[in-house]
């Protein structure tokens, strides 16, 4: 902060993302309700995350910080648009974990009838879906395949976030290693040697896009990358076909994930009902994966309803921007409330 020119003299507004399942008691109080994406930090559920982050920083006597609002990530990022595009009314995101939030009626918000006074505040509330964890209740069990079964029950949270772990970039890579492996195993690929692509974790995600970019030359492709990656993995003697039938399998993967995400999104806008909706969207997935955006953009456009008309826009940092937005407004009110007192 002082190479930024930032003075630490004075009590300095933090607004503080946390991108895991909370049970949201105030702008101020979040209490962990379970670690994801590969997580698990002890003592730590069940408590307020601001007061933690609070403590920690009265540890420190060379700055003063004044915790002023926690969000999730998603409500970040759909900060973050809106303040570009005041249309935006979701926010996505698809990186090492998936999540979304929307902005919803009150009216429709059954948690919340009979407490609410009349006092002309805004008849919306953004709403955090938590949608990683769909599925965990059996809901996907006819789309969740054998492969799908392994990759969770490797992970550090068996039976959560299931349909996390069919999209984001934490698992996908992981994924498409167990279907490879059970395909060397059955000996069609790699001349059944399944012994160097058996190792856990060998293959991360950022290998799914390298590969995929292969895929774009078309008729042409050569597999440059995909024959480096496979090389360096510890596969011997790797062909052409076993380049292609990998390439496959990754595309295989990733068009899941992208028309899962699209399915959720889409289910959000048809339940909205607007017109017109800018859907935020942040995360590496989506942000680096060559053909991801494509694919998602292309399913939403066939399962959305009517006349409903939307735009996906990439948010700019959604978790610096978006807190800093919560934090500068809550700042504002805070100090309007104090003035009028």
């Amino acid at each position: 902060m002082v190479e930024q020119g930032v003075s630490t003299a004075q009590k300095l507004p933090l607004g503080f993302t946390f991108s895991f399942p909370c049970k949201q008691e105030g702008l101020t109080c979040a209490k962990l309700i379970n670690w994801t994406k590969g997580f698990n930090a002890s003592d730590v559920e069940g408590s307020d995350v601001v007061t933690l982050l609070r403590d920690a920083c009265r540890r420190r006597e060379d700055i003063d910080i004044d915790v002023v609002a926690v969000l999730n990530d998603t409500v970040g990022t759909l900060m973050a648009c809106a303040f570009k595009e005041n249309s935006c009314q979701v926010g996505v995101i698809v990186g090492t974990g998936t999540n979304a939030c929307y902005m919803e009626k009150l009216s429709r918000i059954g948690k919340l009838q009979g407490e609410l006074p009349e006092d002309n505040l805004p008849d919306e509330m953004i709403i955090n879906t938590e949608w990683g964890a769909f599925g965990d209740d059996g809901a996907m069990d006819s789309v969740i395949t054998e492969f799908d079964r392994q990759v969770d029950a490797n992970s550090i949270n068996p039976g959560k976030q299931l349909f996390e772990k069919m999209i984001s970039g934490m698992y996908m890579g992981e994924l498409v290693r167990v279907v490879l492996a059970s395909l060397a195993r059955e000996g069609l690929l790699f001349n059944g040697d399944a012994e160097a692509i058996s190792r856990h974790g060998c293959f991360p995600t950022k290998f799914v896009s390298e590969i995929e970019n292969d895929l774009l030359e078309g008729e042409d492709a050569t597999f440059q990358k995909t024959f480096q990656i496979l090389e360096d993995i510890g596969i011997e003697r790797v062909s052409n076909a076993d380049c292609a039938n990998v390439a496959y399998t990754c595309s295989l993967v990733s068009t899941r994930a992208a028309h899962l995400t699209a399915a959720a999104i889409a289910t959000l806008l048809n339940r909205m009902k607007l017109p017109y909706v800018t859907v935020g969207v942040d995360g590496s997935v989506y942000r680096f994966h060559p053909t991801f955006p494509r694919l998602l953009d292309e399913k939403i456009d066939q399962l959305i309803e009517g006349d409903l008309e939307y735009q996906l826009m990439l948010s700019e940092d959604g978790s610096g921007r978006g807190a800093a937005l919560v934090a500068a407004v809550a700042t504002r009110m805070k100090r309007e409330r104090m003035g009028n007192a």
